[in-house]
């Protein structure tokens, strides 16, 4: 039985389609079967996020270059496993070293105990508006906030409050929850209704690519693949469209190269007033 990547069909290990767009054939259920299928069908989420999203991406990578080129700052935010392609934004070898991580007590990650108390947390309402009161945010900043669901307070009061203080926001999610769940916010609405722009990481509720007999709930999921390239890709473009307002982008490199220590702290020196993971 074949299905569309990203769905499953219990009792059945799900099929892909390849970068040009012909359907595989599911994968087998032996290890190595299952994960090639996950490897086909991450790849086949790229390929609809290179197609479909290029538009949202160049957009998004004009959005940072125009923030920074008149000396506005840029941060990523992301609860729970969503913190992670945040993370992997900031103080990162081939980085845009103004990426700073917007970050709460217990929304990094699954470092809290008990790790449920981060879900948790995404419900509370109110604690978005607390966070932002406790950052270095401002008006004519750009916020990236990352949310799979998109459907939690956090996120969605992240985005409103964020926008209500003159910072633009972009926002990265699965529109596919806004269509198939119901918002879990007292707004009624999902991060999507309010970025300046959306990126779709295309990944589809539940947020797990196979599904086998004699596995009981279906696995392997892709959002933190799909959406930390996705977000490298905007990266890359805001790069590209500083170059072309005549800005050179600063641009770190890896500690574990020759020279690559001092270039850094050149640009920590050059861009100290914009980089908080320095402080």
């Amino acid at each position: 039985m074949t299905s569309t990547p990203g769905t499953t069909t219990p009792g059945t290990t799900t099929s892909g389609t390849t970068p040009t767009g012909t359907t595989t054939a599911p994968p087998s259920a032996s290890p190595g079967g299952l994960a090639t299928g996950f490897l086909d069908a991450a790849m086949a989420l790229l390929a609809r996020v290179r197609e479909e999203e290029a538009g949202s991406i160049a957009a998004a990578g004009a959005l940072l270059a125009d923030t920074a080129a008149s000396g506005g700052r840029l941060f990523a935010f992301g609860a729970g496993h969503s913190s992670l392609p945040a993370q992997d934004l900031v103080y990162r070898a081939g980085g845009l070293a103004l990426m700073n991580l917007l970050a709460g007590p217990g929304l990094v990650g699954v470092d809290v105990r008990p790790a449920t108390l981060g879900s948790a947390l995404e419900r509370v309402e109110g604690y978005a508006t607390a966070v932002l009161d406790s950052s270095p945010l401002r008006a004519g900043d750009a916020l990236v906030i990352i949310s799979l669901s998109g459907r939690n307070a956090l996120p969605v009061e992240m985005a409103q409050a964020a926008r209500a203080r003159g910072v633009r926001v972009i926002g990265v999610t699965s529109v596919a929850y806004a269509e198939g769940t119901t918002a879990r916010n007292p707004s009624g609405t999902f991060l999507k209704d309010h970025c300046d722009v959306v990126l779709d990481n295309k990944i589809a509720v539940g947020d797990a690519e196979l599904s086998v007999e004699g596995i009981g709930a279906p696995f392997a999921p892709a959002s933190t693949v799909v959406t930390s390239a996705v977000l490298q890709a905007v990266m890359a473009s805001a790069a590209g469209a500083l170059l072309e307002r005549g800005v050179e982008p600063p641009m770190l490199r890896s500690g574990n190269v020759d020279g690559g220590h001092a270039w850094n702290a050149e640009v920590f020196a050059t861009y100290r007033d914009r980089i908080f993971y320095q402080h």
